[in-house]
């Protein structure tokens, strides 16, 4: 039994189905989406935000419940050797 997180992405889509071919019932989906509707695309190294808004539909198609948060923090260090900030969106 598994929770998928789906981006509402191509990928996050086909990792459902090959979790479902390997045997895993998938049980519910959890999204993570921009903070304001106003901002679908984030520029975020963690999350994958557009597409987001499709989610809540793929959820009720696929009869899962969904599980949705917020994404609340920034990326404070871009640099290619990351050192760990307070408040950064990895932490």
């Amino acid at each position: 039994r598994v929770l998928a997180l789906m981006s509402g992405g191509k990928d996050s889509c086909y990792t459902m189905m090959k979790c479902v071919e390997h045997g895993h019932e998938v049980v519910g989906i959890a999204n993570l989406h921009p903070l304001s509707a106003a901002v679908m695309e984030m520029d975020s190294f963690m999350y994958q935000t557009v597409g987001s808004e499709l989610v809540p539909v793929l959820a009720e198609a696929l009869g899962l419940p969904l599980f949705r948060a917020p994404i609340r923090g920034v990326a404070l260090d871009q640099r290619l050797h990351y050192a760990c900030a307070d408040g950064d969106e990895v932490e």
